[in-house]
């Protein structure tokens, strides 16, 4: 007798790719031949504000002590301080709409609105942010020295013997001197360049780019 042949092995299904329903983000996609992710845009990072708040701690810290030193004379028996009794006497006698009165209220306030305005900026203008590839991961480029690698693209360029770039949050503006070539092919090709370089550095808010060109003298 002979064995019965094994039956046909059945084929395995395979469970079609899932989409992202609504509300649902896709997966994260990586790097490939053909360019880079997009990666996620971060912030710039908060600044410690060590000396503004050195200075109001100071200055706080000197007028209490000061308070404090002399309300403490007073208890024990001794006459308040000249500058004590002058300021009091001052505040009690001089009219509101007085000079004096009113450049201290000025000054109050526009210290008063430095201090908000420190509290709720970031600070740290020279550095940009760059797009992460993770979230929550945070990486920011030196201003200066993104001006440097967009001038030593630009150096790159057939025609242009200088270049002058200025970095900003929002504009690059680019100057470049022309030794030869037409202007206008010079000004098309640096603008390009400028725009694959600014592209490379992946920044999270991409700048203009504003590009100016004139014939060298030299």
């Amino acid at each position: 007798m002979t064995p019965d042949p094994d039956p046909p092995a059945e084929p395995v299904p395979v469970p079609p790719a899932e989409e992202p329903t609504a509300g649902q983000s896709p997966p994260a996609t990586r790097a490939t031949d053909d360019g880079p992710a997009e990666g996620h845009r971060s912030h710039r990072p908060w600044s410690a504000r060590r000396l503004p708040a050195t200075l109001v701690a100071a200055l706080v810290l000197v007028a209490s002590g000061a308070a404090l030193v002399d309300v403490i004379a007073v208890r024990a028996g001794r006459p308040a301080a000249a500058w004590r009794r002058q300021l009091a006497d001052a505040l009690a006698t001089r009219p509101v709409d007085d000079v004096w009165m009113l450049t201290g209220a000025a000054v109050a306030a526009v210290a008063g609105l430095w201090l908000l305005v420190l509290a709720l900026t970031p600070g740290l203008r020279n550095w940009l942010p760059l797009r992460s590839p993770l979230p929550g991961l945070r990486a920011v480029l030196d201003r200066d020295g993104a001006a440097g690698l967009m001038r030593d693209a630009g150096l790159r360029v057939p025609g242009v013997g200088d270049a002058r770039v200025r970095m900003g949050r929002h504009r690059v503006t680019a100057r470049a001197y022309v030794r030869f070539r037409d202007p206008g092919r010079v000004k098309d090709d640096l603008t390009a360049v400028l725009d694959d370089e600014r592209d490379r550095l992946a920044l999270a808010h991409p700048p203009r780019i504003a590009v100016r060109v004139r014939r060298s003298t030299h």
